[in-house]
């Protein structure tokens, strides 16, 4: 049972590793004069329904980096096969977190994440002490990335539940194509885990649509558990390759002009 302080404890760690492999080194590159791991950090800092902000790691050159610009930091050993196994062991290590009210799991490649995102993520996990998790869609206006198989889709209950999560295009309706009446969402990558679910989710085994799929997420799903679907509206440019710098240099730009111009709007 949680205490009364952790009702709104809500804990963010971001999984940074260095052996990416399609961008090693990555958390470590620069962008615009600050690192990405540093922008994704100081980014996830605005969202200000996140109480505590730590970066797990299992390399020394981006534990020194993040220690020197400020920032809390866990060493994390390097076999650990995913992200949410990575904030696992954080918390195993500090047992204060597992009293938290949840732990999200910030992707390390996304620096440009609009802190509404975060804060939907949190608010609808709060609709529902039953779900065990919940994780963002936005509706997609893409024909070309409703049949990409590198972004999965979502189907939501009227609940606001996930029903069921597919690189296929689903719906798919009686036609079994894209059209613009029949709504698609895509999956945004990014969770907030019970944190005594999170303990138990890496153990849990590999389910059979989950290998068909090649979507973890899905082993919540086949195993019983409820995962709640925030609808957002925004998505931000992540970092995959290197040629994926310019998208977020660009997204950068765009922020700081809208902050300027709200700034001036003020005076």
């Amino acid at each position: 049972m949680q205490s009364h302080t952790a009702k709104h404890n809500v804990v963010a760690i971001i999984p940074a590793r260095y052996a990416s492999t399609r961008f090693p080194g990555k958390p470590l590159i620069e962008i615009k004069g600050k690192t990405l791991i540093q922008r994704t950090y100081e980014n996830a800092k605005r969202c200000k329904l996140i109480n505590k902000l730590i970066v797990a790691t299992d390399d020394q050159r981006i534990f020194d980096h993040v220690k020197n610009f400020g920032g809390d930091v866990v060493m994390t050993p390097s076999d650990l096969p995913t992200g949410s196994d990575r904030l696992a062991y954080v918390v195993q290590r500090d047992k204060t977190l597992e009293d938290a009210e949840m732990i999200i799991n910030v992707q390390g490649d996304e620096p440009c994440l609009d802190p509404q995102v975060l804060n939907q993520l949190i608010e609808i996990l709060r609709t529902d002490p039953e779900a065990v998790m919940s994780t963002c869609a936005f509706k997609l206006e893409s024909e070309e990335e409703a049949y990409n198989p590198n972004s999965p889709k979502c189907v939501i209950d009227q609940k606001g539940n996930a029903l069921y999560f597919s690189r296929a295009l689903i719906p798919g309706g009686r036609s079994l194509k894209f059209t613009s009446d029949i709504p698609v969402y895509k999956h945004v990558g990014i969770y907030a885990f019970r944190p005594h679910f999170l303990l138990q989710y890496g153990k849990l085994p590999m389910t059979p649509l989950q290998r068909a799929e090649d979507l973890e997420q899905l082993k919540v799903l086949e195993h019983g558990y409820k995962i709640k679907v925030a609808i957002v509206k925004s998505v931000s440019a992540d970092v995959n390759t290197p040629e994926d710098i310019k998208k977020v240099e660009l997204e950068l730009c765009k922020q700081n002009s809208s902050s300027l111009q709200a700034g001036s709007a003020r005076h």
